[in-house]
């Protein structure tokens, strides 16, 4: 693992607590379980791929450098030591350091002109996570959520909504929510390993035992009910109702189901075997996954860290577009690579870049957005966005259309419309095909 070197910022405070969040919290309650395996019948996946979109969110904890990534700057001042290279996309080059994936930018979008606005590591996290600010009193849903919310379907025996983050660094900044949504939606979030630890049943309960609770459940909750009406009750209802099939669903965790070479392709590392296991999970039929790999926050030596931490990513990345195009999946799962924010041009005395949310990169890939494409532009420095600036509501609404989502639809808390996106705020219909 690279040198770590923490900000100073509070918000880096690691966070120990669940292990599983969302509908798994009452799996010990759930009913009898049910078998995933036509899930990888070909006519399920063939009725999946019409009605469903799927995205994979590599999530680069703590702020990749796009330097040193997506945006090199040889030669300048600001540069640092790494060459660019020519892509397979005519005039697009990326760092030397991605040659994998500089042979297949023709399926990938690099929006080069972010400008968010927010270099602090908490706040900065959850707006890009959500397009847009928690008010005071409405807590938004993240992606995810709002994925799950979208593309899961009711008798679905898999999740909606995973999250990997199996580091301890900057783990508490940004936990995946399901806001206003409720509990329905929340995430399935794995944080000590690769499995989830409660989704089996318990060895000693035996299934009568399981159904025997399930029914106790069903009984104190419906006297509960009798008169009382409200969203989150209901939301509460449906994720313990949906515990069963999930339930089922714990193969898909599981690498060692898949063949060796498949395994060897991805590799060894935690952040290839979750990919891995993402893909399986998209195959599936899980609306949302996210796969953290952290941690990116190289106030010092960031040039040893990039030049250990992007190779992976290149080919982890380049391994999985590969996998989701052969199998004919990406036109229907976007993969997309983002983080709280990116570095800073200047190197600092410690030969580390800072926090920099003024002109950075994200790439999305597959689904309905338009591959080979470059959007934005950064001055010869890097310092600030030159032309096509995005900020974080408009990437959002870009990623919704292109998932075929109106990102101007409405969710009601109450009787207050809430559009996916914020008002006036529009996609960027050049990158939406």
């Amino acid at each position: 693992m690279p040198r770590n070197t923490f900000c100073g910022s509070a918000a880096h405070a690691i966070d120990r607590r669940a292990l599983l969040g969302g509908a798994l919290a009452g799996a010990a309650l759930a009913s009898d379980m049910t078998a995933l395996n036509a899930l990888a019948a070909p006519d399920v996946n063939k009725a999946l791929k019409k009605k469903q979109k799927r995205v994979i969110l590599l999530w680069l904890a703590g702020g990749a450098s796009q330097l040193e990534t997506w945006d090199p700057k040889p030669g300048a001042t600001t540069g640092g030591p790494f060459r660019s290279i020519q892509t397979d996309v005519p005039g697009l080059r990326i760092s030397e350091l991605m040659p994998k994936m500089a042979a297949r930018m023709k399926t990938t979008c690099v929006i080069r002109g972010l400008n968010t606005r927010n270099g602090d590591h908490g706040s900065a996290a959850l707006t890009m996570m959500r397009g847009r600010r928690d008010e005071a009193a409405l807590r938004y849903p993240d992606l995810g959520a709002v994925v799950a919310r979208e593309f899961g379907l009711t008798e679905s025996k898999v999740p909606d909504y995973v999250t990997f983050y199996t580091q301890t660094e900057g783990r508490s900044m940004a936990p995946g929510a399901s806001g206003f949504l409720g509990a329905r939606y929340a995430p399935m979030e794995l944080t000590t390993n690769n499995y989830p630890e409660f989704i089996k049943k318990l060895d000693g309960i035996t299934d009568l035992d399981h159904l025997e609770r399930a029914d106790l459940r069903n009984v104190l909750g419906k006297g509960f009910e009798k008169g009382r009406s409200s969203d989150t009750l209901n939301s509460q209802n449906e994720a313990y109702q949906r515990v069963r099939g999930i339930m089922a669903s714990e193969k898909l965790f599981d690498v060692t189901q898949e063949p060796q070479k498949v395994r060897d392709r991805y590799g060894p590392t935690q952040f290839a075997e979750q990919t891995l296991i993402a893909r399986r999970l998209v195959e599936a039929g899980v609306p949302f996954v996210r796969v953290g790999r952290a941690w990116w926050d190289s106030h010092g030596q960031n040039f040893e860290t990039h030049q250990e931490m992007v190779p992976e990513l290149d080919h982890v990345m380049a391994t999985l577009l590969d996998d989701l195009g052969e199998r004919g999946l990406l036109d229907d799962v976007m993969v997309m690579t983002l983080a709280e924010f990116g570095r800073t041009p200047s190197i600092n005395a410690s030969l580390g870049r800072d926090h920099f949310a003024s002109a950075w990169s994200c790439t999305i890939s597959g689904a309905g957005i338009k591959r080979g494409s470059v959007y934005g532009k950064s001055d010869p420095k890097g310092n600030t966005v030159v032309a096509e600036e995005v900020d974080a509501g408009s990437l959002f609404a870009t990623v919704y259309s292109a998932l075929g989502l109106d990102p101007h639809k409405n969710y009601y808390v109450g009787s207050r419309p809430i559009p996916l996106v914020n008002p006036g705020v529009e996609p960027i219909k050049a990158l939406v095909s």
